[in-house]
């Protein structure tokens, strides 16, 4: 039995506070999410939200449509006569999931009504859609309350729906509230009351249970599966997609069709989207969780890989990452500088180590495009030749004109002088200095991710640190630049990285890439 994935970051996922995507944003997570995660269905938004939600779904079915695709796009509805049926039909979509009552308290302290007139009411959405050519799945909303409390109103319930021409019955832990022993009594009681129904399970996180949850909802046969990119949603969110897809791949083997390789590219995408970073230990799609901090791991790996698990990061889209900081050993230095194409002996690695120690013991980052910058001052030799130099520069902000640099720079002893206008100090100083690259052929890296940080307490006096990733003809770069003054620590990242592209490392390290594939 291949399990159903039904995403919902673009309806429930979009309720995180704060998150709002554009009517283009929302296409492009769609495609994505159809065309390369492959998920099954896509809960795309609620009825009667807005005239921009309603464009947004409106163009969301037609390209859906174009592709033969329309009956995997799904909108939230309620029980409210014609009015979201009407919604949902004059956006384009095909399917509602309709919002009903799945516990007795709700049915009585919200909507005032009995539970057979709520039934009498869902019954005529249920009829009119069916006139409508619509497809119906029915959201229980509060099922788990309704399990622990009112379990004979939900009986009832679902008899009823079973009268019903509605495809699919949704058991939402709508406060996140249950436990793994309490999803697995509960949705066998489903499963084995009502053997021929197709149920989905929908966890929220905030007893941080929901992939404890769906693990133990998918042992007891429920076929459908809600999740959200990035785990967005309601207060603690929804169960992540990647986690969903790490419970079904590896730990209960059931088949699928979710192509987990491109989970990163979505994670990413919707982490800009949305504005909230992904937490760099957030499992499978957080920075630093393919990363080996410990000395002693990355000596385990490189005699046996005694420190992989299932989870390897090639699956992903990922690669594997040896920390530099307090905690390393003379083994995260190697694997780093192996990346580099650079060779040291025994005495010069414990130099270097120490180094990266002491660096880690006063709280500052190292990246491996220091590793260069670190060698030359410990070994005092010429590894980084600074070849790219700032002579001078002049940063001009003003009242309703737009912020100005003019740049000085020497490039190999020869100056280049340019001027150019951005959105910020840093845009265009960055601007100008992308005109003289221009100017003489010379390909640049181009800016991927741009991070802020200053110790807590943000005083106006304290170090800022600017860490910036870049893009080199495919390879991944992270440089720093540590001042009191924001544009200058992003300035200072900046020239860093161009004297590490300017001596080759980044090529040594995408050589050395291509020969670990092989």
């Amino acid at each position: 039995m291949k399990i159903e994935i039904m995403d919902t970051t673009l309806r429930d996922g979009e309720q995180t506070t704060g998150v709002s995507f554009n009517e283009s944003e929302k296409l492009a997570i769609a495609g994505l999410l159809i065309e390369e995660i492959k998920v099954d269905r896509l809960e795309v938004a609620s009825a009667r939200v807005s005239e921009g939600e309603f464009s947004a779904v409106k163009r969301i079915t037609q390209w859906a449509k174009k592709r033969n695709c329309l009956h995997k796009i799904e909108v939230l509805g309620f029980i409210d006569g014609e009015v979201s049926l009407n919604w949902v039909h004059d956006a384009g979509a095909r399917v509602i999931n309709l919002l009903t009552k799945g516990s007795l308290k709700h049915v009585k302290s919200q909507l005032r009504k009995t539970p057979e007139q709520h039934m009498s009411d869902v019954r005529e959405v249920v009829r009119k859609a069916e006139e409508m050519n619509i497809s119906v799945n029915i959201y229980l909303e509060d099922w788990s309350n309704g399990m622990l409390t009112s379990p004979d109103y939900v009986y009832y319930v679902i008899g009823e729906m079973k009268k019903m021409n509605v495809k699919r019955i949704m058991l939402p832990d709508t406060l996140g509230i249950l436990n793994p022993d309490q999803t697995f009594n509960f949705c066998t009681d489903m499963v084995q009351r009502f053997p021929d129904t197709h149920f989905d399970f929908h966890a929220h996180n905030d007893y941080d249970m929901a992939a404890a949850n769906v693990f133990s909802a998918l042992k007891t046969g429920i076929k459908g599966i809600h999740t959200t990119v990035n785990g967005l949603g309601e207060r603690a969110g929804n169960v992540p997609l990647a986690s969903v897809i790490g419970v079904l791949n590896d730990h209960l083997k059931l088949p699928n069709q979710i192509n987990e390789s491109k989970i990163t590219q979505v994670s990413k995408m919707v982490e800009q989207f949305s504005g909230l970073r992904i937490p760099e230990n957030k499992p499978i799609t957080g920075y630093n969780v393919f990363t080996q901090c410990s000395g002693v791991h990355a000596d385990g790996d490189s005699k046996d890989n005694l420190y992989f698990n299932n989870l390897m990061p090639e699956r992903f889209g990922r690669n594997r990452r040896y920390a530099l900081g307090k905690t390393s050993g003379k083994a995260n230095i190697k694997k780093n500088l192996e990346e580099l194409g650079i060779e040291l002996n025994a005495e010069d690695m414990k130099k270097v180590t120490q180094r990266v120690i002491e660096l880690g013991d006063k709280k500052e980052t190292v990246t491996i495009e220091d590793l260069p910058f670190i060698i030359s001052d410990v070994l005092k030799s010429s590894t980084v030749r600074n070849t790219i130099k700032i002579r001078n520069y002049n940063l001009s902000l003003a009242h309703d004109l737009r912020p100005l640099a003019s740049i000085s720079i020497e490039i190999n002893g020869k100056r280049y002088d340019e001027t150019a206008v951005g959105d910020g100090q840093y845009d265009a100083f960055m601007r100008a200095l992308w005109r003289i690259y221009t100017k003489l052929n010379k390909v640049h890296p181009v800016l991927v991710d741009y991070w802020v940080t200053i110790p807590p307490g943000g005083k106006t006096d304290a170090l800022v640190e600017t860490v910036i990733t870049w893009d080199y003809k495919g390879a991944e770069i992270i440089s720093r630049g540590l001042s009191a003054d924001q544009t200058e620590s992003a300035i200072e990242a900046t020239i860093k990285v161009l004297n590490v592209i300017e001596e080759g490392a980044v090529g040594r390290k995408l050589a050395w890439k291509e020969k670990v594939e092989e």
